[in-house]
């Protein structure tokens, strides 16, 4: 889980006139067991749109396993082997049902809705952390919005919410929280349960109390 930020965060990004501004960078991050990384990713691969049209990528993941991914890494189709590597970058398209949020963030047109009303938002940079040194038991799958408006989009976002609550739900994670470049993050699903809840706050003190919560953590 990222440490608390000092100072203002956010990387350079280029506005429509190509002019360069600090934008917010919101992520949704996953907290899952690390044997259930592979489950995690090809879970994530079907929300993927069907009609993207970008290279298979290989990747090799921590153990030898392979799976072959709908996304880039770094903007790259070439295999990645991450099998003696602690991370893993991709830049992910995601299918996510539409809400009045969804709606203010997109101009949306009916032809662009999948079968089950669905729009495609990209890119959504995913990092991959497999043992993070507060709980190398689980991994984490950080998801970070691309713009200053998708942030927001993240942050307001029921349907973009449910994505994230249910694929920790899917691949067995213990705890997913969104990150809005604040000292607080809030927890939106925890051990199995959806939750709104902040760390730091009333029940965790800290994020070593949120991780303590989690199941295995006591071995």
């Amino acid at each position: 889980m990222p440490s608390p930020r000092a100072g203002t965060s956010g990387k350079m990004q280029s506005d429509l006139q190509g002019v360069e501004c600090m934008g917010l960078d919101y992520s949704y991050e996953i907290f899952t067991p690390a044997q259930n990384v592979a489950g995690a990713l090809i879970g994530l691969a079907e929300l993927a749109p069907r009609t993207q049209r970008v290279p298979p990528l290989t990747v090799t993941l921590p153990g030898g396993d392979q799976i072959v991914l709908p996304f880039t890494s770094n903007f790259r189709s070439e295999p990645v082997d991450c099998s003696t590597s602690s991370r893993l970058e991709l830049d992910t398209s995601i299918m996510f049902g539409v809400d009045d949020v969804v709606r203010e963030f997109f101009d949306v047109q009916e032809s662009e809705l999948d079968e089950v009303g669905r729009i495609a938002i990209g890119y959504v940079y995913l990092t991959v952390r497999f043992a993070p040194t507060l709980h190398p038991r689980y991994a984490s799958l950080q998801f970070t919005a691309a713009t200053s408006g998708m942030s927001r989009m993240f942050e307001r976002s029921a349907s973009v919410r449910a994505v994230f609550t249910g694929l920790t739900a899917t691949s067995g994670g213990a705890c997913c929280v969104l990150d809005t470049e604040s000292d607080t993050f809030t927890i939106c699903w925890l051990n199995g349960e959806p939750i709104q809840d902040t760390v730091p706050g009333p029940r965790f003190a800290s994020h070593r109390d949120l991780v303590a919560s989690w199941p295995g953590q006591d071995r």
